[in-house]
């Protein structure tokens, strides 16, 4: 029977995470940056709005509300992302635990486990 090296399975988990959270870590980054510019300006543009009267107390709720809404569909998809991480890093470390076991016991087993994944 092969043995499973702890030490290389957790050098192989953390290798595949890493991998993932790196990749993952640049797609939000520069969406986060788009995002909190766009979400900037606008305050910008708000607040400069009121201080000429261009926007008015009439008005203000509704230039308000939707940087309110910015916010919150900026922080929604964020939450997305990160959900999608967390899935792809779900099945990576699973995968390579499969993996691992797979090696040790299709040796001597002759068996080949099915690798679970989350979609």
């Amino acid at each position: 029977m092969a043995a499973i090296d702890v030490e290389q399975l957790v050098t192989d988990i953390k290798a595949a995470a890493n991998l993932i959270i790196n990749q993952d870590i640049a797609t939000v980054k520069g969406f986060s940056e788009r995002q909190l510019k766009a979400i900037g300006v606008q305050a910008k543009l708000v607040a400069d709005g009121i201080v000429t009267g261009e926007i008015t107390e009439e008005t203000r709720e509704f230039f308000l509300e939707g940087i309110e809404n910015m916010t919150t569909n900026f922080l929604e998809t964020l939450k997305g992302l990160f959900q999608i991480t967390i899935e792809k890093l779900w099945n990576a470390v699973v995968s390579v635990v499969w993996s691992a076991i797979n090696g040790a016991v299709g040796v001597t087993a002759g068996l080949v486990l099915p690798v679970p994944t989350k979609v």
